[in-house]
C-alpha cells in the first residue's frame, strides 16, 4: 500500500440503486468519502447519504458528473469528481479530489487531479474550479486571503497547500455556519421587526417539495438570479439559463436523493411577483441535521427584511414538522455581509470555512 505504481484509476460505474448487488464499489466509495468527512469535521453532518450521493451523481439534461476511483490492493485510495454544466458555464468545470489522510503525500491526489483535469479538458473546459474545507479553530501562522479580502483559509492546510501546488488560486472564502436548534432560539423580536418593515405589501407562501404550477415560471426566474446576484468573489461564473423544466428537474433530483424540500417565498401583493425565496432540505436518513440551501431576495425588493421574514417562516416549519432535527447547516460567501448578519441574528455560528479555488489553462 502506498506505491503510486500500484494505484489504478477507473471511472465509477453508477449502480441502479445504492444497496443492490451491483453497488458494492459504490458503497465502498461512500465509506471512503465518509471517513474523510469524519476526519475533517468530527461528525457526518456534511456527508450525504448513499442514496443522496447516487441521485446527485446521475447525469441530467443540465449537467454531467464523472466519478473516478483510485484503488490499490487495500481498496479505495482516493476519489475525484469532474462536474460539467451542459447548458451554461460551458468554459468551466468543477473538480474535487478526496484522499483519506493515511493515503496522502504519496502522489494519489495528484494523479486523481490530473485525471479529472483531463476529463474537464475533454468537455472543452479551460476554467477549473474547486473547493477545500477548513474547520473553525484551525491553527496556522499564515492565512491566505481571496481577491475579495473577505475571510481566509490556512495556507499550510493540506487542501490549500495541494491547490496552490497545482496552480489554483483562492478566489473566495465561504463561511460554513451551524444553527443549534437545541438552544431554543426565540425569533419573535426579529420576526416582528421584519413584519413591521415589510408591512402589508408582501405575503409569505410556503410549500413542500413541489412548486405550485402557477408560480413555476416565476420560480425559474428567481432561481436563475442566484448565479448572478449571489457574490462569486473572483470565480468566473456566467448567468445560468433557467426555465420551468429546470425547476422540475431540481425537484425530481431532490426526490431521487430522498430529500424533503421546505420552501418559503415572499410575494408582492400588488404585482403578484415573487420577491424572495428560501429552501431547507431534510433527509429522513439523517434526521438530526437539515441543510439551509439557497436564499435570494430580488434586487428591486431589497430593504424590506424579506430575507429574515422567509427564513424565520421556514425555520418554524422545520421545527414543527421535523422535531428530531438538532442542527441546521448553511453556507455564505464571506463578503455577503447582509445575509451573514441575518444568519447571526437567527443564531447561526461559524463552524468552518470553505476555500473556493480556480485555475485557468488558457
Amino acid at each position: 500500500m502506498g506505491d503510486i505504481a500500484e494505484i489504478e484509476i477507473q471511472e465509477l460505474r453508477l449502480p441502479a440503486t445504492p444497496d443492490g448487488d451491483d453497488a458494492s464499489e459504490f458503497r465502498e466509495v461512500c465509506q471512503a468519502l465518509d471517513a474523510v468527512v469524519l476526519d475533517t469535521w468530527g461528525n457526518l453532518d456534511r456527508a450525504p447519504t448513499p442514496r443522496s450521493r447516487l441521485g446527485d451523481w446521475r447525469p441530467t439534461d443540465n449537467s454531467t458528473l464523472s466519478v473516478f476511483v483510485a484503488r490499490d490492493r487495500a481498496g479505495v485510495a482516493g476519489v475525484a469528481f469532474c462536474y460539467a454544466a451542459l447548458r451554461d458555464n460551458l468554459d468551466s468545470a468543477w473538480l474535487r479530489v478526496e484522499v483519506p489522510p493515511q493515503r496522502r503525500r504519496r502522489g494519489i491526489g495528484s494523479a486523481l487531479l490530473a485525471r479529472v483535469e483531463e476529463c474537464a479538458a475533454g468537455y472543452g473546459r479551460h476554467i477549473f474550479q474547486s473547493s477545500t474545507e477548513h474547520p473553525e479553530g484551525f491553527a496556522s501562522s499564515k492565512l491566505l486571503f481571496p481577491v475579495t479580502g473577505a475571510g481566509g483559509v490556512p495556507e499550510s492546510a493540506p487542501g490549500a497547500a495541494f491547490a496552490l501546488r497545482h496552480g489554483y488560486r483562492l478566489e473566495q472564502t465561504t463561511r460554513f455556519s451551524v444553527l443549534d436548534l437545541k438552544e431554543n432560539q426565540d425569533w419573535s423580536d426579529a420576526e416582528a421587526e421584519a413584519q413591521r418593515i415589510a408591512g402589508s405589501d408582501y405575503e409569505v407562501l410556503t410549500w413542500t417539495d413541489q412548486c405550485p404550477a402557477e408560480l413555476l415560471d416565476q420560480m425559474a426566474a428567481i432561481m436563475g438570479r442566484m448565479s448572478t446576484d449571489s457574490p462569486a468573489g473572483g470565480l468566473e461564473i456566467e448567468a445560468e439559463r433557467w426555465d420551468a423544466a429546470r425547476v422540475r428537474e431540481v425537484e425530481a433530483t431532490a426526490r431521487e436523493q430522498g430529500q424533503i424540500g421546505l420552501t418559503a417565498v415572499a410575494r408582492h401583493r400588488r404585482s403578484g411577483e415573487l420577491a424572495a425565496y428560501t429552501t431547507i432540505y431534510v433527509d429522513p436518513e439523517k434526521p438530526w441535521v437539515a441543510d439551509q440551501d439557497d436564499t435570494l431576495v430580488m434586487r428591486r425588493h431589497r430593504g424590506h427584511r424579506l430575507g429574515m421574514l422567509i427564513k424565520i417562516a421556514n425555520l418554524r416549519r422545520l421545527r414543527e414538522r421535523f422535531p428530531a432535527v438538532e442542527r441546521v447547516m448553511t453556507f455564505n460567501a464571506e463578503e455577503n455581509e447582509h445575509m451573514l448578519a441575518i444568519n447571526v441574528t437567527l443564531g447561526f455560528r461559524p463552524a468552518g470555512y470553505d476555500g473556493e479555488w480556480q485555475k485557468r489553462t488558457i
